[in-house]
């Protein structure tokens, strides 16, 4: 049996990730639900403000905030991807 170490290595590091994420909510699976939601999520920047959030290091961009306000709102134990479907983008003239 023969190891491909870059697809291990990989996978080392994608559940050490995840593991050690901390405060970053986000996860593989609700970029999957959004996606399959038919929200155009292709990655982390989606909700925040870095390609790859590391523990204690996390922002968040509008969407990421939107969506943890409504958590602590709706007094939900996890956030729902769904919600997405009633955030409105700020306008340009607004982010400023």
């Amino acid at each position: 049996m023969k190891l491909d170490l870059g697809r291990t290595t990989a996978a080392f590091a994608l559940l050490a990730f995840l593991g050690g994420t901390g405060n970053a909510w986000a996860t593989m699976d609700m970029q999957k639900k959004a996606k399959a939601g038919g929200f155009p999520a292709t990655g982390c920047l989606y909700c925040h403000g870095e390609k790859l959030p590391k523990k204690d290091a996390v922002t968040h961009n509008d969407r990421g905030k939107w969506l943890i306000a409504e958590k602590e709102k709706r007094k939900a134990k996890e956030i729902d991807v769904a919600w997405l479907k009633e955030y409105v983008e700020p306008k340009a003239e607004e982010k400023k």
